[in-house]
């Protein structure tokens, strides 16, 4: 099908949030969740392809496999070129043009699954790669890379399914390459994602290092674990050894990120910076500094890197959510309902709920209210009941706010 070569996750771009504000309780309700669930960030190898060099075929109403092979190979290289260039819906296309030329080819499929990741797109990776190991069961790029995305803790009650399958996937990637360090370490962040923190998980990641003392992402793993087994003096030169061998923003990203899902914000600040010398456009250094921005209650200094993840990123419902979190933070409430309304169909129906609560529609509506503006807070609130019809505290502060508009 293509080359089980080895994805690189030690050199990842990026690229499944918290913000703070109204006190102690919201704090602690946000600064709980990682980004990527404590897997690290990792960036799945573009599938192979060579393109054909042919400029002149002419368009024939019935291809021969020959020709359905060139375009096809065509296709999946555009793809590749646009996402490497970040040029997330041209990538999109190309790959969809290689899908409809060979449907039942798992590279597409993975390509897909890529650029779905490179933009935090958790469901659509999911769907993508699922597809993938359908028509290639026994390729371990593609398992780890589904093993990957499948620890991405999103809304709703099928994280524990994920979090088994993760674990199934990356284990079946180590029977089929066992000399693999990445798939003993997708294993044991498997593992972690379930909350297993044990001298199995610890062996996988041990194994993982072992195979690869350069794999960066192993070793901060290693060190999570560690820590988490109150075992600080064994985790602590793990991690400032990782630090030592970043030598690309990527890497500096999946030390930041595995800092901030430990609540080390302060520890995040010097190495997301570094990162951003290197990079001042990587993603997701400019997303977890945003993050890090918004927990310390600078929104304002949020504000522009979050524009810049969503442009890069147009699809990236978090950023839109940790923004318009901002807005209202900085009592920006147009600003704030714009931002949510933009973010409506990017959430999935947990998040759709998220946002028609006090920190979403809810949310803007109260500001309305205190800013002397009902007829706006009712737009909101009604806003927010579009989307959550069962809410009676919406309904409640409907009545509220439409009373205070009448003469």
């Amino acid at each position: 099908m293509f080359q089980q070569s080895k994805i690189r996750f030690a050199r990842p771009v990026l690229l499944c949030m918290c913000l703070t504000f109204a006190g102690a309780i919201a704090h602690a309700q946000e600064a709980g969740g990682d980004l990527v669930g404590g897997a690290g960030i990792f960036r799945p190898k573009n599938p192979d392809a060579k393109r054909s060099g042919n400029t002149n075929r002419t368009a024939r109403p019935r291809m021969t496999p020959a020709e359905i092979e060139e375009k096809y190979q065509d296709a999946i290289s555009d793809g590749n070129d646009a996402r490497d260039e970040r040029k997330f819906a041209a990538a999109e296309s190309s790959y969809r043009t290689a899908v409809n030329l060979k449907p039942h080819d798992a590279r597409a499929f993975y390509g897909l699954g890529n650029i779905y990741v490179d933009q935090h797109r958790w469901d659509d990776a999911e769907d993508a790669y699922r597809k993938a190991v359908e028509f290639a069961a026994t390729n371990p790029d593609v398992l780890m890379a589904l093993s990957f995305v499948l620890v991405e803790p999103r809304s709703g009650a099928l994280n524990a399914k994920r979090f088994t399958d993760a674990e199934y996937f990356a284990r079946r990637a180590t029977q089929l390459q066992p000399t693999s360090a990445v798939a003993f370490d997708r294993l044991g962040a498997a593992m972690i994602a379930r909350g297993i923190f044990n001298n199995d998980s610890e062996v996988a990641l041990r194994r993982a290092v072992e195979l690869d003392p350069n794999l960066v992402v192993a070793k901060v793993h290693l060190a999570r674990l560690l820590r988490h087994t109150n075992r600080s003096a064994e985790a602590d030169p793990i991690y400032r050894s990782a630090i030592d061998q970043a030598k690309d923003a990527p890497t500096l990203v999946l030390i930041a990120d595995a800092m901030q899902s430990e609540q080390s914000w302060a520890d995040s600040e010097p190495v997301l910076r570094r990162a951003l010398d290197l990079d001042a456009r990587n993603p997701g250094a400019l997303f977890l500094m945003a993050r890090f921005l918004s927990v310390n209650r600078k929104y304002a200094e949020a504000e522009p890197l979050l524009k810049t993840v969503i442009e890069m990123s147009p699809k990236f419902f978090l950023a839109r959510s940790i923004l318009g979190r901002s807005y209202l933070a900085l009592e920006r409430y147009d600003d704030a309902f714009k931002t949510y309304e933009q973010a409506v169909d990017l959430a999935s129906d947990a998040d759709r709920k998220q946002l028609a609560g006090v920190f979403g529609f809810a949310g803007v509506g109260d500001g309305y209210m205190n800013a002397g503006r009902p007829k706006d807070a009712v737009r909101a609130y009604s806003r927010g009941l579009q989307i959550d019809p069962s809410s009676t505290d919406l309904q409640t502060k409907i009545a509220a706010a439409r009373a205070k508009t009448t003469p």
